[in-house]
């Protein structure tokens, strides 16, 4: 039979070895956690991006005249909540 030291040594080991693996666990979480965030900005920027360059394929086909009767619709939908958006700054910005 193992004795009350044995014990206690035995179960000190373990702690050890369980404070060694959450130590390393806390700095992959740390390492992984900036890495999704470089991914998320990654993300924000190539939507932005493309958005812009949507935008800039409709404004070239509006001014060439050769955009179709959804598409225009569609033009004329993100033109006008951009300017509702500008509205809105503009008036977050005057109160």
């Amino acid at each position: 039979m193992k004795t009350l030291e044995e014990y206690i040594s035995s179960i000190n080991q373990r702690l050890q070895q369980l404070h060694k693996k959450y130590t390393a666990l806390q700095k992959e979480n740390a390492i992984l956690n900036a890495e999704l965030e470089k991914c998320r900005e990654f993300e924000k920027n190539s939507i932005e991006k493309i958005n812009s360059l949507e935008m800039q394929a409709n404004i070239l086909k509006a001014s060439a005249g050769k955009m179709n009767e959804k598409e225009k619709q569609n033009f004329d939908r993100r033109i006008n909540q951009y300017i509702k958006d500008l509205d809105k700054c503009i008036g977050m910005l005057n109160n």
